[in-house]
C-alpha cells in the first residue's frame, strides 16, 4: 500500500496537504527560538494556540506544588510540535473539531472528583477559523469539557514533548506488525491504570472494533505481552474498556509519506527528523512566488512592448487610451478577445487556479500571512486587490475569523456563522504540485 501514488490513497493525500500548510516553517522556527528562549508563552502564540490558564491561580486553588508541575510540562511542551501531530480529518486535513485532548495528568482532583489534567480544545467547525488551539487545565469547571479516550496523548508525550521526542521512533514500532505494537501500547494503557493485564478496544474504523486481551504481564523486558485478538462480542459493554488510543493504533504518517517517497526529510519538523535519523535541520520553506518586479511590465501587444505598472494602487495599461480601453472591455463583456494588455492584467488579478488554491489552502490552515506574502507575491505590496475570487477568499477569511473572535467571547451565533461560511471552493487535484522544485513534498 505505500507505493501507491497519493492519488491512490487518501490519507497518503491528507497528510501531504497538511504536511503542506498546516504548520509553517516560520512557525516552527519562530515557536522552538521562544521554547528554547524559555518562553512557553511566546512559543504557545508563534503556534497559534490560546492560552486559558493562569499558573497564580491555580496555585492559589491547588497548591503550589501543583503549578509547579503544569509550569515544568509548559517548558517543556513544544506546540508546533503538538500542532504537527494534532488529528485531522479528510478531505482538507483540517484539526478534528470539538477535541478535548489530555497531555498530562496529575495526582490531585478537581471538583468532579476526577484528576486535573493539562488539555488542548479544538472549537467546533463553525468557529475554525485560524485553525487555533487552546491549551487549559481541566479542574472539573468546565461544563462537557472531557477528554476524548481514542485521542489522549499523556500517554504519548514524545507527540508533543520537546524533551522526548526522540522517543519517536521506538513508539511508532516501525518494524514490528501490527499485533505486537497493539500488545506493548495495550500493556501502557492497562499500567497507567494499576493493572498489568485485561481487555482493551482496538478501534480500526467507525464500525469495526477488536478486542485485545493481555493474558499475561508484561516482563519488561522488551518482549511482548501474552496477547489475545478477537472481534469484539456483540453483547458487553464497551464503554467500561479502555480504549487503545488513536496514536497507538495508526501508523506514523511521516513513515507513511517518506517510505512511499512522497517527502523528504527535510520536510520533516526537525523533531520528527532528529528522531526518525533525518537531519535535524527544519522543513526549509517552499519557494515563495517571486515578488513582482518594481517599475513596468512589458507586454506584447499589437505587434508592439506595451508597458504595464500601477498607479494609485492598481495595474494599469500605460500604452492604451482610456476610450480604448472602455471599448476593449466592452468588446470583452460580448464575449470578444480583449487587449493582451488586458488579459495580463486580469491574469494577474484574478490569478490561475494553481494560486488561488495555494492562497486558499494556507488560508483554510490559518497560514493568514502566508496567503498574503502569496498575494503579494502576485500583484506587489502597493496594489489594490480588486473583486475577484483572491479578495473573496481573503473577506472570506477575515469573517470567519470575527466568528471565531465572538466564539472565544461568549457571544458566537451558530445562523450568523453558518451565513458568512466561505463558499465551497473547488480542490486540486492530489497529484497537482504547485511547487516543482519541491513536488515530492506535496
Amino acid at each position: 500500500m505505500l507505493n501507491r501514488p497519493a492519488s491512490e490513497n487518501p490519507r497518503l493525500s491528507l497528510w501531504q496537504r497538511v504536511r503542506a500548510y498546516a504548520v509553517p516553517p516560520a512557525m516552527i522556527e519562530t515557536a522552538t527560538a521562544r521554547r528554547q528562549a524559555g518562553d512557553w508563552a511566546g512559543a504557545c502564540a508563534a503556534a497559534r494556540f490560546d492560552v486559558d490558564l493562569n499558573l497564580r491561580s491555580l496555585g492559589r486553588a491547588h497548591g503550589r506544588e501543583f503549578a509547579a508541575l503544569v509550569r515544568a510540562d509548559l517548558r517543556r511542551l513544544a506546540p508546533d510540535l503538538l500542532r504537527w501531530h494534532m488529528p485531522r480529518i479528510a478531505p482538507d486535513g483540517l484539526l478534528r473539531p470539538g477535541l478535548t485532548i489530555a497531555l498530562a495528568r496529575y495526582p490531585v482532583t478537581g471538583r468532579d472528583g476526577r484528576p486535573l489534567c493539562l488539555a488542548v480544545r479544538t472549537p467546533p467547525v463553525l468557529a475554525a477559523a485560524g485553525q487555533r488551539i487552546s491549551l487549559t487545565v481541566l479542574d472539573g469547571s468546565h461544563p462537557g469539557a472531557r477528554p476524548r479516550r481514542r485521542f489522549r496523548l499523556d500517554l504519548h508525550r514524545h507527540l508533543w514533548d520537546a524533551h522526548r521526542a526522540d522517543e519517536l521512533r521506538i513508539r511508532s514500532w516501525p518494524d514490528r506488525p501490527a499485533a505486537d505494537r497493539w500488545a506493548a501500547e495495550a500493556a501502557l494503557l492497562l499500567r497507567a491504570e494499576g493493572r498489568t493485564s485485561g481487555a482493551v478496544t482496538v478501534r480500526l474504523t467507525g464500525r469495526r472494533r477488536l478486542l485485545l486481551t493481555l493474558t499475561g504481564p508484561d516482563d519488561g523486558g522488551g518482549g511482548s505481552p501474552a496477547v489475545r485478538i478477537e472481534p469484539m462480542p456483540a453483547t458487553g459493554d464497551r464503554a467500561t474498556l479502555p480504549v487503545l488510543p488513536e496514536a497507538a493504533t495508526r501508523p506514523l504518517p511521516d513513515l507513511e509519506l517518506l517510505a512511499a517517497g512522497l517527502i523528504e526529510a527535510d520536510r520533516l519538523h526537525p523533531l520528527v527528523a532528529s528522531a526518525l535519523g533525518g537531519p535535524r535541520t527544519g522543513p526549509s520553506a517552499p519557494p515563495a512566488t517571486p515578488p513582482a518586479e518594481p517599475g513596468t511590465l512589458r507586454v506584447d501587444c499589437r505587434g508592439a512592448r506595451h508597458r504595464i505598472a500601477l498607479v494609485d494602487g492598481e495595474l494599469a495599461a500605460l500604452d492604451h487610451d482610456p476610450a480604448e480601453l472602455a471599448r476593449e472591455e466592452l468588446l470583452a463583456a460580448l464575449t470578444g478577445t480583449p487587449l493582451p494588455c488586458l488579459r495580463a492584467i486580469d491574469a494577474a488579478y484574478r490569478s490561475s487556479p494553481e494560486t488561488l488554491a495555494d492562497v486558499g489552502e494556507r488560508l483554510d490552515h490559518g497560514d493568514t500571512a502566508g496567503a498574503w506574502a502569496v498575494v503579494e507575491g502576485l500583484l506587489g505590496p502597493a496594489a489594490t486587490l480588486p473583486d475577484g475570487p483572491l479578495r473573496d477568499a481573503l473577506v472570506h477569511d477575515q469573517r470567519r475569523r470575527i466568528v471565531r473572535g465572538l466564539f472565544r467571547a461568549g457571544l458566537a451565533e451558530p445562523d450568523r456563522a453558518r451565513v458568512l461560511a466561505p463558499p465551497p471552493r473547488r480542490r486540486r487535484s492530489p497529484e497537482h504540485r504547485s511547487h516543482p522544485r519541491h513536488a515530492l513534498a506535496r
